[in-house]
């Protein structure tokens, strides 16, 4: 994996949003990048802890005829600002407020407040067995041979390094399996003794908040920074156990903190989807569900909506279990559902507060569905996750929950089903002729594409097959959302309302596919053909 393109890209992203932020604000913006790490440190207007409590730096140290200057990010109270100006603006001077991104503001405080550094090899995937082997035998020598907070630092910051999605810590009869989920798929990187599992379930348990006696399933999550290259973010963690015959079986989610990165923007969304999304969230109320597996990138979505949506004029607060990413000027309510917390009484509580956009993090029973749906057609725009395979299984099972129902059949008005697929490493892709079967199997999946879809001439079909590299060891860097959109017309409304009797997912399929929908198969074959992904891929994910 190349880290240094990757944070490029990250640091560029966050200056792009920050510069967007500054406009909304009516502040000045400041790309610090080129001065950051030489600008003399000014260390006498505020304290190590108030920069970090007020997420802000001083850049300029005024007196006569200079202004004084500080550094403020988007998480900086304004309250603070105002004390700060009334502390500075005495007897002519002036002080300025300039918008700088939440990389600068790290990279500042790194200077200001230099971590202590361990270093450790770097793991690193690859495709030959030998030297996976051999990876996996020297990272579990150096995890055998250090203390918990260590082997815990390690293993989240590599996972975060090699863009995993989650770390698995998996009991086994004589030894301890730890894995990583990279690009969709499980790597193997260390096996550690038997007696590091109470190490390590100590320094989960305590920053997580999980008991190492329980014998039932449990949930929590945590934060933890990470520091790298000069520069460091925050990575939120939902950590999840379950008792095992050797003991507790723990996955780590990682969720990037960056709320910078969470833009429609960056999903890689295909014009006319990113249409219909910005039409559908532009009313004032109505309901979107976003469906899929775990690991799809539902939540990334919905947080992109919310933040497209995040202005002063909207009051927005989310329904989560838990917390996922923070997001300034959103009300974001924990829902812990593992200690009887419902999704649809903290929705009633909340729809006392007036909101204009609710997020519900997951519709799991009639009671929420209800709800939810009750709320989206008295002037609320509602936002929510649902377990379905597909959009027109996630509308048929809405409609077991809810039941034929007249009035609320124009609430739901977009459910998106989507996937995560690799993408391939475009410096290594090979090109080639599929075979007579594979391209009438294509022409079966794309026969009825809507007519707003240019048709590919698949006699001439051309597709693509990773290539390993020292770059992607498996042909594979990164990967790209493919979904699937179902505009809820009056076609689709009519099995909600009563007026279809064979209410069905193929039958509410075939009709959305006739108001224009292009299904999960066939937005994954599309993007084969296009060389993001390959063939393989997407049979094996859709």
């Amino acid at each position: 994996m190349d880290e240094s393109k990757i944070q490029i890209r990250r640091r560029e992203q966050d200056e792009q949003a920050t510069q967007k932020r500054a406009q909304v604000l009516g502040l000045q913006y400041i790309d610090m990048r080129e001065v950051e790490q030489s600008l003399p440190l000014i260390r006498d207007m505020l304290t190590v802890e108030e920069m970090k409590q007020w997420r802000m730096v001083p850049l300029l140290h005024g007196g006569g005829s200079e202004p004084y200057q500080f550094g403020v990010t988007s998480s900086t109270p304004r309250s603070v600002i105002d004390e700060i100006r009334a502390k500075y603006d005495v007897e002519g001077q002036r002080t300025l407020f300039s918008l700088i991104s939440h990389s600068a503001y790290r990279a500042m405080m790194l200077r200001f407040d230099p971590p202590k550094k361990v270093v450790y090899d770097d793991i690193e995937v690859a495709a030959d067995e030998q030297a996976t082997g051999e990876m996996v035998a020297r990272v579990s020598e150096i995890l055998n041979g250090v203390g918990s907070d260590d082997v815990f630092n390690y293993l989240v910051s590599q996972a975060d390094r090699l863009g995993a999605s989650d770390i698995h810590v998996e009991n086994q009869r004589d030894t301890i399996r730890i894995r990583m989920r990279i690009d969709g798929t499980l790597h193997e990187v260390a096996h550690l003794r038997k007696d590091r599992y109470r190490v390590i379930m100590a320094t989960i348990s305590s920053h997580a908040n999980v008991s190492t006696a329980a014998n039932t399933p449990q949930s929590g999550h945590m934060q933890q920074e990470i520091f790298a290259d000069g520069a460091s973010h925050i990575l939120n963690l939902r950590v999840e156990t379950v008792p095992t015959v050797y003991g507790q079986d723990v996955v780590m989610r990682l969720f990037n903190f960056d709320e910078s990165l969470l833009q429609l923007d960056l999903l890689g969304l295909q014009p006319r989807e990113r249409a219909e999304i910005d039409e559908v969230i532009s009313h004032p109320r109505g309901m979107v569900l976003m469906v899929g597996p775990t690991g799809s990138g539902k939540s990334t979505t919905l947080y992109s909506m919310l933040n497209a949506l995040n202005n002063v004029e909207r009051k927005i607060i989310t329904l989560e279990d838990p917390v996922e990413y923070s997001i300034g000027g959103v009300t974001q309510i924990p829902i812990d559902t593992t200690r009887g917390g419902s999704f649809a009484e903290g929705l009633r509580s909340v729809l006392r507060l007036d909101p204009d956009v609710v997020m519900v993090g997951e519709i799991r029973d009639q009671e929420t569905a209800r709800t939810a749906i009750q709320a989206s057609i008295t002037g609320h725009l509602v936002l929510s996750s649902f377990h379905a395979n597909t959009s027109a299984a996630a509308f048929s099972r809405m409609i077991d929950l809810i039941g034929v129902n007249p009035i609320f059949s124009s609430a739901i008005r977009l459910v998106i089903a989507q996937r995560l697929v690799r993408r391939l490493h475009d410096d290594t892709k090979e090109s080639y002729k599929p075979d007579k079967a594979t391209r009438q199997w294509l022409k079966d999946v794309l026969h009825d594409l809507p007519d707003h879809i240019d048709k590919p001439n698949l006699d001439e079909a051309v597709l693509y097959r990773p290539v390993s590299s020292e770059d992607a060891p498996f042909g594979y860097k990164g990967r790209t959302v493919i979904m699937e959109q179902m505009v809820v017309t009056d076609e689709i409304q009519q099995f909600l309302r009563g007026d279809v009797s064979d209410v069905h997912t193929e039958a509410i399929e075939a009709a959305a596919k006739k108001g224009g929908m292009v299904t999960l198969l066939q937005a994954g074959v599309l993007a084969a053909l296009k060389g993001e992904t390959s063939l393989e891929e997407v049979n094996r994910v859709i």
